[in-house]
């Protein structure tokens, strides 16, 4: 067994022998304070029961008295506070002050389920009522289209003569139920046409009396007029479809004079209901009628027969809903037999009919505004005024089976047709908001023949055109859809593109001169210019939106050209240039209309420099291969331009952009320095020293030239001027990190400690780092920062002492070189001088600090001949470490046996401070 086990036996068996020992000692002593304890408590009770009797003693126990609750008004609790009532005054008591006499307390009361019954209570605290709070209610959200359509329902129903209402609603429900039950049981004997014809008579009957009571008796009348003329159209429906009486022709004609019959009375009385009841009748008989012949030239003859009635009812009377009845029917049921039974041999005979309802619901939007009572009042019905134009072109396109010229003939025609109403009316006060409306029709139909008579491309080009003098308009003339219809041409000249070059595969022939490149610049260019004018508008949101909108399809649209056209080896340094351009252009606008997106896009410019930097040394080895050198020199004088623009009004972000700036060109040139070091095979410790020297530089300027660095900014990039430093010493730190596990190689040069090339930058950091804490003694240097600083330096000193066991003891530079008996006696030495003379400076000195830090060291090395080196007791090397540290702490204890003083120590700091 070696000398190191026997010392470890023998502390642990002195441990366990002395645990016993100092147990007993402890128990002994515990003993003892008990038994004084006690004695002292039974001093202290003989001593108080002589000096005072036991009554009185009984008193000092308990100084108050319980008291009876006495309710307080003015508590919202249960339970009113306990008041305490003072004790009597001692006879010895002095002579008390005269005062009011007081009540006599009540005897005590206490809990007999209370242990602490006796013990004195405090006064329980008054509880103050909570202040009263307001409440107010939110405001109550608006109705919805349901509430709205319950509403109108409910106000139906109870207003005017409510039973009459109900009366006839449940009337027709019964009758058509009867007359449904009869014809499949058969329980009339009478005959059909007798029964009727009976009922028709009475439905006549109550027609004659309800049109008599017209005026008497108004809300009844129309009421039950239009009860009458429903019995009597089921009446026509029974005889036809049930019956078989009568042909689906007569029926349909005896409907027709029904609903005809309906609507004169409607307009006579001005009943809007009747009038709606009628409108409703007429579209569905000729469904409930239907013999399913498919003859949709009668069927379509009928509606504009109806349509003429509703256009003729418009003329006389503003009723909106009964417009828009005819529009949701005649269009939707136009549209359901098109899908359903429509082909192109029916062209000829459906044409005219499309025609014919679009001119009447192109007329009812002018009759309906035509009613306004003063200019300016004009209703416009823009469900019919824009809804009309929409669906009747989509019919058209779909009789026309998606044939692209004659579609754009039609919507030029159109347009055309909305010009001429627009330039009719546009004059006519009343009419101003129509005819603006008509405009709008007429630029949308213009703008919809051109993709469809053009290339997708070309419909890109004149969409963003377009949309962007559309912008311009509404901004002008602060016309809100003008606007957003601009924005939505230039979404769909974006779309259009698109599509168009997914639709083709070939690459343009010529670069930029084609029409994909300068569609995409139109669309960016079209963007620009809405940043502008509503930047100019005051609308800072929007002006962004479509500025980020337009310099994405500018870089998208450039970067796009250059992977057609440009040359692999020469693609990035084209982005590069693409990258100064773009930034250049923004801080030359910048300069003479300050924006923050502006200086942020200079900004972003240097930032996507970065990362395209390395994409070079990826793709090409070096940043500045092939034509990479003068695309930097182009780069770099851009940026410095840029610079000098962002002085003008761009505040944080100009020192952002200058901070990058010096950022990006370490960076570059440490990349060279990689890509010469790897082409000339240089020694991995001068390819290190080469890496960190733009860095060292950057760190010395900042320190001792910073006018240097400040321009173009001058004192306004003072600022930054710790960021820079920060920015520097984390790049420096993060190379010293990753230096520490190279070997250091100075080849062809010796290797020699401290004097090989990558030491010597690895010294250079900490010099740095310690002169750049010593320039900031004017503020407070943290201790965690001096710490550091001095745990980095060991470690240094213990890699250049491995460097020196690999490169002087041939040992590998591997896992097995810490594990080495010459390297970690080559530590133990190299430690123990380190705490030998940061024990002896300290204690000269008067350094607390210092004498502290060499103690710690020798205490670790202490501990490192105990856990580690005591293993290598068997050879000189161990030995050697053994001895060494006994001698250098026998220096110690020669030198400086004794800590410094703790007042000296202050003393002296205070001194150097």
């Amino acid at each position: 067994m070696d000398e190191g086990w026997v010392l470890l036996i023998v502390l642990l068996v002195l441990a366990v022998l002395a645990m016993p020992v100092l147990l007993v000692a402890a128990l002994v002593s515990i003993s003892s304070l008990r038994r004084r304890v006690a004695a002292l408590e039974e001093r202290l009770d003989a001593g108080e029961t002589a000096a005072a009797p036991r009554g009185q003693r009984a008193e000092a126990v308990r100084p108050y008295a319980w008291t009876e609750p006495v309710p307080d008004p003015d508590s919202d609790s249960d339970q009113s506070p306990v008041e305490p009532v003072p004790p009597a005054s001692p006879p010895y008591a002095a002579e008390p002050v005269a005062a009011a006499p007081a009540p006599p307390p009540l005897p005590p009361r206490p809990d007999p389920l209370d242990p602490l019954a006796s013990e004195p209570r405090s006064p329980l605290p008054r509880r103050e009522p909570a202040p009263a709070q307001t409440w107010t209610p939110a405001e109550p959200a608006g109705p919805n289209f349901i509430e709205r359509g319950i509403a109108r329902a409910k106000q139906w129903l109870t207003s005017g003569n409510v039973p009459v209402k109900v009366g006839m609603l449940v009337l027709l429900a019964g009758v058509a139920a009867l007359l449904k039950y009869a014809s499949d049981q058969g329980w009339f004997v009478v005959p059909p046409s007798l029964r009727l014809a009976g009922i028709s008579a009475a439905a006549l009957a109550g027609l004659v009396f309800a049109w008599r009571k017209r005026e008497s008796h108004r809300s009844f009348a129309l009421a039950m007029q239009g009860g009458m003329i429903g019995i009597l159209l089921l009446v026509v429906f029974a005889a036809c479809k049930n019956y078989g009486m009568i042909g689906s022709a007569p029926a349909f004609a005896l409907s027709v004079v029904l609903i005809a019959g309906l609507s004169v009375m409607a307009v006579l009385q001005e009943s809007r209901t009747l009038a709606i009841l009628g409108v409703l009748a007429g579209f569905m008989a000729p469904i409930w009628l239907s013999d399913g012949s498919g003859n949709h030239v009668a069927l379509f003859a009928y509606y504009a027969l109806l349509n003429a009635g509703i256009f003729a009812i418009a003329w006389v009377r503003p009723w909106r809903i009964l417009n828009l009845l005819g529009f949701v029917f005649t269009w939707g049921i136009g549209t359901i037999w098109g899908v359903l039974d429509y082909t192109p041999g029916k062209f000829n005979s459906t044409e005219p009919f499309l025609l014919l309802f679009f001119v009447f619901y192109l007329l009812l939007p002018l009759l309906y505004a035509r009613k306004a009572a003063s200019a300016g009042s004009a209703r416009i019905d823009g469900c019919l005024l824009f809804g009309t134009p929409l669906i009747a072109f989509s019919l058209q396109a779909g009789l026309l089976q998606g044939e692209r010229m004659p579609l754009a003939l039609c919507a030029l025609g159109v347009a055309a047709l909305y010009a001429v109403l627009a330039r009719a009316l546009i004059h006519k006060p009343r009419l101003d908001v129509l005819a603006r409306g008509y405009a709008i029709l007429a630029v949308g139909f213009a703008t919809l023949a051109v993709p469809l008579a053009l290339s997708a491309k070309a419909t890109a080009s004149v969409f963003a055109l377009e949309g962007a003098g559309l912008v311009w308009l509404g901004l002008t003339q602060q016309r809100r859809l003008a606007r957003w219809t601009g924005i939505g041409l230039q979404l769909a000249a974006a779309a259009a593109l698109l599509i168009g070059v997914s639709n083709t595969s070939a690459l343009p022939a010529t670069a930029i001169a084609n029409a994909t490149f300068m569609g995409a610049l139109l669309i960016a260019v079209a963007g620009f210019a809405c940043a502008w004018w509503y930047r100019a508008a005051g609308k800072l949101q929007l002006a962004t939106l479509a500025y980020v909108w337009a310099l994405a399809w500018w870089l998208g649209n450039v970067i796009t050209e250059v992977a057609d056209f440009v040359e692999v080896g020469s693609r990035l340094h084209a982005l590069l240039l693409l990258l100064g351009v773009t930034a250049w252009v923004a801080a030359e606008v910048q300069r003479r209309a300050p924006a923050l997106a502006l200086s942020l896009t200079t900004l972003g410019g240097f930032v996507l420099a970065f990362p395209l930097a390395f994409l070079q040394v990826s793709e090409y080895g070096q940043p500045f291969a092939g034509h990479g050198a003068w695309a930097w020199a182009v780069f770099a004088a851009l940026g410095v331009r840029s610079l000098i623009c962002l002085r003008a009004g761009s505040g944080r972000v100009a020192g952002l952009a200058q901070l990058a700036w010096w950022l990006l060109w370490p960076t570059v040139v440490s990349l060279l320095a990689w890509h010469v070091g790897a082409r000339f095979a240089l020694a991995e410790g001068w390819v290190g020293m080469l890496l960190a020297l733009p860095w060292l530089l950057l760190a010395v300027l900042s320190m001792y030239r910073w006018a240097w660095l400040s321009q173009p900014l001058g004192a306004a990039f003072d600022r930054y001027r710790t960021a820079l430093q920060l920015a520097v010493f984390a790049a420096l730190g993060l190379w010293w990190l990753s230096s520490l596990s190279s070997a250091g190689s100075a080849a062809p040069l010796p290797w020699i400690v401290v004097f090989n090339p990558l030491e010597l930058a690895e010294i250079a950091v900490l010099a740095l780092l310690a002169m750049r804490l010593r320039q900031n003694r004017g503020a407070a240097v943290l201790p965690a920062q001096l710490v550091g600083t001095a745990l980095a330096a060991l470690v240094l000193v213990t890699v250049m002492t491995l460097r020196a066991v690999h490169h002087w003891g041939d040992v590998p530079w591997n896992e097995s070189l810490l594990g080495s008996k010459l390297a970690q006696t080559s530590l133990t030495v190299v430690w123990s001088l380190l705490g030998v003379i940061g024990w002896i400076s300290g204690s000269r000195r008067g350094q607390w600090g210092l004498w502290l830090a060499g103690a710690i060291l020798m205490s670790v090395v202490l501990a490192k001949l105990l856990l580690v080196d005591r293993g290598n007791l068997g050879d000189l090397l161990g030995i050697g470490a053994f001895i060494a540290y006994g001698l250098l702490c026998t220096l110690v204890g020669w030198l400086a046996p004794a800590p410094p003083r703790r007042a000296l120590a202050d003393n002296n700091e205070e001194t150097t401070a």
